[in-house]
């Protein structure tokens, strides 16, 4: 009996914290598309979470692309098939690559970033400050911030899969014996639109969960500076998770037959 209490008390709590998130994101869904706005603050975010993370986004992509030429020439030479590597290179950074580790990099960065702000702002009571003086807090602090991650990912996704196949480029040209021309012919040869809208609708989800995240554990931390850092650790925690589900939800969405 004890061993079922505890199963049943782990399963409630779950159906709690899925509840009040559900709540949380169907509240800030709403506020999304009603006025007033704050375009100066949607703005900022946008910078914040698009151009500041092109640096880090960016690096892991040339290299990914890199390592990523290099090992499929390592099995595909096993089988005469050295041909396939541009189209493996361009398919796997457009379809899966770019959007997985470009969400996994703004998680750890915007969304540790995002939960420890308003943790913060919640502890200190900044956001009741807020409701008292008449502010929606949902208005001035999540929504701008759900709008930023919804637009600016597929931004960041898009030139992660440009500097991804790059990298495969510049590996295959130099390393592994192709032409320019020959590379670049085969990258296009197999690459279809479906292949990068589906990228790119990915990364419009993992932007909005980044961002859903870090705002719904900021909001409801507690316990001072240790509830902050909990908070932050749950953010990037929980991001990371959905964005491994989703990403297998919706390949299977886009690409099962």
């Amino acid at each position: 009996m004890t061993l079922l209490a505890l199963i049943g008390r782990v399963f409630l709590t779950f159906l709690r914290h899925v509840g009040r998130l559900t709540l949380f994101a169907g509240t800030a869904l709403g506020h999304c598309v009603r006025p007033p706005f704050f375009p100066r603050l949607i703005v900022r975010q946008m910078i914040e979470i698009g151009y500041y993370s092109l640096p880090v986004v960016g690096l892991t992509a040339i290299f990914t692309g890199m390592v990523l030429a290099l090992q499929s020439h390592t099995g595909f030479a096993r089988f005469s098939a050295e041909g396939a590597i541009a189209t493996v290179v361009a398919l796997s950074m457009t379809r899966e690559l770019g959007p997985v580790l470009a969400g996994l990099m703004v998680a750890g960065r915007i969304g540790a970033s995002m939960a420890a702000e308003i943790g913060t702002m919640r502890v200190t009571e900044q956001i009741d400050a807020l409701t008292t003086l008449s502010t929606n807090p949902f208005k001035y602090l999540v929504v701008p911030r759900l709008l930023a991650g919804l637009t600016m990912l597929p931004i960041l996704v898009m030139v992660a899969d440009i500097i991804g196949i790059f990298g495969g480029y510049l590996i295959g040209t130099t390393k592994l014996g192709f032409t320019p021309a020959g590379y670049i012919g085969r990258t296009w040869e197999f690459l279809e639109t479906m292949d990068v809208v589906s990228g790119l609708v990915k990364a419009a989800v993992f932007g909005f969960v980044i961002a859903l995240m870090g705002c719904y554990h900021g909001s409801h931390s507690n316990g001072g500076a240790q509830g902050v850092g909990k908070a932050t650790t749950n953010a990037v925690v929980s991001a990371s998770i959905l964005i491994l589900v989703l990403n297998y939800l919706l390949t299977e969405l886009f690409f099962a037959q």
